[in-house]
């Protein structure tokens, strides 16, 4: 199975904005799945437009047809990486019934999609370093979960399943620890096994959040 398949998923979650002109959806997949593919290897820093179009089907001039610029096709990555977190987040973010059991389906999912696609936080976040304008994408991204995060710990909190203490800055450094591990993981290839650092991201954020379930009997 190629690499290519194994992100359908991600890459089917990248939105094709309205304003520009739809001459192919085909070329434009086959425009991100070549990017995702060179980052497995290689930094954002090293990528050029004749370099990436040189992997497809299309000449260089196809590439603007659906991106203003190189920023904007790893902004439209991680926008596809952002919707595929958020679905598999859902269970726990807006579930009902066992709190624990949900979070740990959601950790899962996550873990999963950042397998497929731990290159596009690796490029983002290693970007932002330099470039204002992803270091602001980054930012927004990171503050979107810090929001849901938050916002879920608080209802529990409401409902006495999580003991009480400032809700945002506990989520923060669960979002920042996972990144840093994920992208650490699975940024690159060789990408570690996947279920020792699913194991790892359950057992934080379980022993975080859900001390007294966890260790009931």
């Amino acid at each position: 199975m190629s690499h290519c398949k194994l992100n359908s998923s991600i890459l089917e979650s990248v939105p094709s904005p309205a304003v520009k002109p739809r001459k192919s959806e085909q070329t434009r997949t086959e425009i991100l799945e070549a990017a995702l593919d060179f980052l497995w290897t290689q930094p954002f820093r090293d990528l050029t437009v004749n370099e990436l179009m040189s992997k497809t089907s299309a000449g260089r001039s196809a590439f603007y047809q659906y991106f203003g610029d190189l920023y904007e096709l790893i902004e439209a990555l991680l926008c596809g990486l952002e919707a595929s977190i958020l679905d598999v987040a859902t269970p726990w973010l807006q579930g009902e019934g066992d709190a624990l059991a949900l979070l740990k389906k959601s950790l899962t999912g996550l873990v999963q999609v950042c397998y497929d696609g731990g290159p596009i936080l690796r490029a983002v976040s290693d970007a932002a370093v330099s470039d204002e304008r992803l270091e602001k994408e980054w930012n927004r991204f990171l503050g979107q979960f810090d929001d849901a995060v938050a916002a879920r710990i608080e209802q529990h909190q409401g409902q006495g399943l999580i003991a009480s203490f400032e809700a945002r800055p506990v989520a923060m450094a669960l979002n920042r620890m996972d990144a840093s591990l994920l992208i650490q993981a699975f940024g690159s290839r060789p990408r570690s096994q996947p279920e020792p650092i699913r194991e790892a991201i359950i057992r934080v954020w379980t022993s975080t959040l859900y001390p007294q379930i966890v260790c009931s009997p």
